[in-house]
């Protein structure tokens, strides 16, 4: 009986005893699945970032986002966080300055060093930004039962998780 997974068919006839044949199938065509949901993903990130600013590379929304749920920090914490390089994230946070998305102050007990927040103008923007992707998503999963979304919740957290079941 063949399955049918995004546009793949699967025979689930096995050639052998130990069904390694469907098997095989089977984790190519999640591999598949998983390779499309990161491409989607990428995408909605890269959709998100134009979104939250057109002059800025993507890279600079990922940071906001990072600001958005953690609040102010060093730049050197941030670049940290979000795994870029200070070079580059102290570029992007100067670019965001300029913009007027970001403000800064001070270190509390090391005036040499600053602490960088969103400003209310990129709070404001990252919100918008959230709540337009919030609705792609909602309009991709919408017609979904509850089972259907409790069972992926189930099955990422699964494959997401760091122990072997």
């Amino acid at each position: 009986m063949p399955i049918i997974v995004g546009d793949y068919s699967l025979d689930m006839q096995t050639t052998s005893e130990g069904g390694e044949s469907s098997r095989h199938e089977l984790e190519l065509a999640l591999g598949e699945q998983i390779n499309a949901l990161l491409s989607a993903t990428r995408a909605l990130s890269e959709r998100s970032a134009a979104h939250f600013h057109a002059d800025l590379q993507p890279a600079a929304f990922h940071i906001a986002r990072w600001l958005y749920a953690f609040g102010p920090a060093r730049p050197s914490a941030i670049a940290e966080a979000v795994s870029m390089d200070r070079s580059s994230t102290s570029t992007l946070i100067g670019k965001m300055r300029s913009l007027g998305l970001l403000d800064s102050s001070p270190a509390p007990g090391d005036r040499r060093s600053i602490i960088v927040g969103l400003s209310e103008r990129g709070r404001r923007r990252v919100a918008a930004t959230l709540e337009d992707r919030g609705k792609e998503f909602y309009a991709r999963t919408q017609d979904w039962s509850e089972d259907d979304l409790t069972c992926l919740i189930e099955l990422l957290g699964r494959l997401t998780s760091d122990q072997p079941t």
